[in-house]
């Protein structure tokens, strides 16, 4: 048995600098867009969304700009698995997460739970 569900909306942008992303989506949206000052505040941030909604992530990419999804789960492995059986395709898988490829060509993030409410949550999926 495992746990997943929506964890955020990524809004890959395809900028030179990740700045142009964070003022465009923080107006845009009414949103604060906290960043960091870590060694990776250069291709990643996130906007400031009520607890109960998904987070909403910037990050940089070389790849055309998209918006994907984040599924987190405290199970990566079993959650790719069931993926699969739905016709889910593994793209490339890093140490922390792993990225599909739906059967309708959307790709998407498999990610370990991000939200702090997911292990207390009732509004998680529960898999057998």
């Amino acid at each position: 048995m495992h746990k997943s569900r929506l964890a955020a909306l990524v809004l890959d942008s395809k900028v030179d600098d990740i700045e142009e992303a964070n003022t465009f989506w923080e107006q845009a949206l009414g949103l604060e867009c906290v960043r960091s000052n870590e060694e990776w505040s250069s291709k990643y941030s996130h906007l400031n969304s009520p607890k109960d909604q998904p987070h909403i992530l910037i990050q940089k990419t070389t790849h055309e700009s998209r918006v994907h999804l984040d599924i987190e789960t405290d199970n990566i492995a079993a959650e790719v698995e069931r993926l699969k059986t739905l016709g889910a395709q593994v793209v490339e898988t890093f140490q922390r997460w792993v990225v599909m490829e739906a059967p309708t060509g959307h790709r998407y993030c498999v990610v370990n739970p991000q939200r702090q409410d997911f292990s207390d949550s009732d509004n998680v999926n529960v898999w057998e």
